[in-house]
């Protein structure tokens, strides 16, 4: 029968220190989820050319884009106000965790939300770019909290908020 010293006990241990902290470091490891880096990328350089931190990112404009990027797409609470009543723009974050991306392009392929969100410029977007925005947020995972729910017309939302015309 086999005795275990202390030496093979110590052995033992070390081993499975060992593959505990591998077993660690891979579950850390970038990209998370699998993620395609260079998709990632993309998206996020999309996200920050195409203005979509303007309205989903909490005080990107008034910061004049110095945001920190953990903030980024978490919707805000800032009202547009106008004849459709008054729209908040969404937590992106939040909405793309719940979505394949299949189901990312087809909302954004044929969604028609209320203004003022350029629904329109994303349309006219490549396949390729729109799959990128979805890596994007997919890869800065859930965050933040909803955005305020759409407030009817001729009802007062509470402040802030942008009024247009109408």
């Amino acid at each position: 029968m086999f005795r275990k010293t202390s030496k093979t006990k110590f052995r033992m241990n070390a081993t499975l220190a060992a593959t505990a902290l591998l077993l660690q470091a891979a579950a850390q490891a970038e990209p998370a989820q699998g993620h395609d880096k260079s998709l990632v990328a993309r998206g996020r350089y999309l996200v920050q050319i195409a203005g979509c931190n303007d309205c989903h990112t909490p005080g990107y404009m008034q910061a004049a884009g110095k945001v920190d990027e953990k903030l980024w797409l978490t919707g805000e609470t800032l009202g547009w106000r106008g004849p459709w009543g008054t729209s908040y723009a969404t937590n992106l974050r939040l909405f793309a965790s719940n979505l394949s991306q299949a189901q990312w392009l087809q909302h954004v392929g044929t969604m028609r939300p209320r203004p003022p969100m350029p629904y329109f410029n994303m349309q006219a977007m490549s396949e390729t770019d729109r799959k990128a925005i979805y890596a994007y947020l997919k890869a800065m995972g859930p965050a933040g909290q909803p955005a305020p729910a759409w407030v009817p017309p001729g009802k007062e939302p509470p402040p802030p908020y942008a009024l247009f015309p109408g």
